[in-house]
């Protein structure tokens, strides 16, 4: 296998080397080579197209949606690379792929903290309690589909969608698991608002938080998005409302006490964000200087907890409440172990995806691809397709492509693609992290043809939002975006 991959690898670089150049417009060393139309190319895009259908299909193969990325990643750059070198550019890709790698590592850096974060609220039991007395209060099917959807859209712009989803549709099962109809429509109820919640705020999505950290949109104007964000939740759910079962599940007994630390934690993790968000506002730093702050916050904690840890006094105290699920806080509180259980999937995932769009530019396809929809569509027709994209192919590569090519558009048209990318993907199940997700979670009650049947009222929700994002936010589509 190792000397099929290195044969193949070598080939690919041959064939790069070989091939004749069709165009080379920089050839006399000002600015890129354009290489849209050479055989590396073709490869590059090919590799490309190959390693993202092996990601979407990660259901059906059960291959980690990195690896076929990461491969991707180095034999595009790769490629470049020779392209350069022969040319009598030895070092251009290099200092490429370094600006590429910077994006990359301040991406890294503010989610790591962050799924630390969660992890430790986990942790704590924090999620647990949180489901647990939700299930116990009995409430009606109606009910909670509207307070599973009211919580993942206000949780969301703080956690991310999928951890909220997945928290939300954990209720949902304890509840209805014995009723597949009322599961299905909640889950697709929980999508749609999980992913309207993130995109109005820079903590929310992937996406928001790749155009804060680019400079393109400020904190505080991701806000204008609230109104458009809930219009496009609260009309597909006011049509579901009426097909969610009238009825009234068994309450339950659980009772989950959270462990010690647990609301302190929520504090730091407040904390964190405001220093992130004070860091870039008032000092113009990256915002991952103020996460990685904030992870000292929690180390320092952590370091608190150890020193003040009694299993035997926290288990005597558990073991007098009643009806009491866990056990007590047998273990000491351990901030590395919460680092070790983050995404790292996910974010390697990152890393291919960052590279391998940006290797796609640098050969000079989305300078082509802007040309196309950002001057010949208009930039109205691109953002509005920009979402509707991403209801297919992952946003996270779709939105890293619009930063690269940086179209020249107002502040209007940016929140405009920040919010159709950040929607977009409830259009389809496997269209955002979150219904990819619950389809695992929910297996054989949340399926794509199941959430498919609702597209239509999706969206319209989706149309409605733009519609009133162009109502509320109309004076902002005559300012010119910010830079950093």
């Amino acid at each position: 296998m190792k000397k099929l991959l290195a044969a193949g690898l070598t080939f690919v670089v041959l064939v790069g080397l070989l091939f004749p150049v069709v165009t080379l417009a920089s050839a006399g060393g000002e600015g890129p080579l354009d290489l849209t139309r050479h055989s590396v190319g073709f490869i590059a895009l090919a590799i490309f197209i190959l390693a993202y259908g092996l990601v979407m299909s990660e259901e059906f193969t059960h291959l980690r949606k990195s690896k076929p990325v990461l491969l991707a990643a180095g034999i595009i750059w790769a490629m470049i690379a020779a392209v350069y070198a022969h040319h009598g550019f030895p070092h251009a890709a290099g200092e490429a792929v370094r600006h590429n790698i910077l994006e990359y590592s301040e991406l890294f850096l503010f989610l790591l903290v962050a799924m630390t974060y969660i992890n430790a609220m986990d942790e704590r039991l924090v999620f647990d309690s949180l489901r647990a007395w939700l299930v116990r209060s009995g409430f009606s099917y109606r009910q909670l589909f509207w307070l599973t959807g009211v919580l993942a859209f206000f949780i969301s712009p703080v956690a991310d969608n999928l951890t909220t989803a997945l928290l939300m549709c954990a209720v949902v099962l304890a509840v209805g698991r014995d009723n597949s109809r009322f599961v299905a429509i909640a889950c697709i109820n929980i999508v749609v608002a999980a992913n309207a919640g993130g995109a109005f705020s820079p903590f929310g999505d992937i996406t928001t938080l790749m155009v804060w950290q680019k400079g393109v949109v400020d904190f505080w104007t991701f806000f204008l998005l609230f109104i458009p964000s809930v219009v496009n939740w609260v009309i597909p759910a006011a049509i579901m409302h009426f097909a969610v079962p009238a009825e009234q599940p068994a309450a339950s007994s659980e009772v989950i006490t959270m462990k010690r630390g647990a609301k302190r934690i929520i504090v730091l993790f407040l904390c964190t964000i405001a220093t992130a968000v004070s860091f870039h506002n008032f000092f113009h730093l990256p915002p991952m200087v103020g996460m990685m702050t904030g992870l000292a916050y929690l180390k320092l904690f952590g370091y608190y907890l150890k020193r003040t840890f009694n299993p035997g006094a926290n288990y005597r105290h558990r073991k007098t409440d009643h009806n009491q699920s866990d056990i007590g806080d047998m273990l000491p509180f351990d901030v590395f172990k919460n680092i070790a259980r983050a995404e790292w999937d996910t974010l390697m995932f990152f890393y291919g995806v960052i590279l391998c769009v940006g290797g796609l530019g640098f050969i000079g396809y989305l300078t082509w691809t802007s040309q196309v929809m950002y001057v010949e569509w208009g930039a109205t027709t691109a953002n509005v397709m920009v979402g509707i994209l991403s209801a297919i192919v992952d946003n996270i590569p779709v939105m890293f492509a619009v930063l690269t090519m940086q179209p020249d558009m107002s502040m209007g048209q940016w929140l405009l693609v920040t919010l159709t990318a950040g929607v977009g993907g409830s259009l389809l199940s496997i269209g955002s992290a979150a219904g990819v997700a619950l389809m695992g979670q929910a297996r054989g009650m949340y399926t794509f043809f199941g959430h498919l049947k609702w597209t239509p009222v999706i969206a319209l929700g989706y149309a409605a939002s733009i519609l009133v994002h162009f109502w509320v936010n109309g004076s902002q589509f005559s300012i010119p975006m910010v830079t950093r």
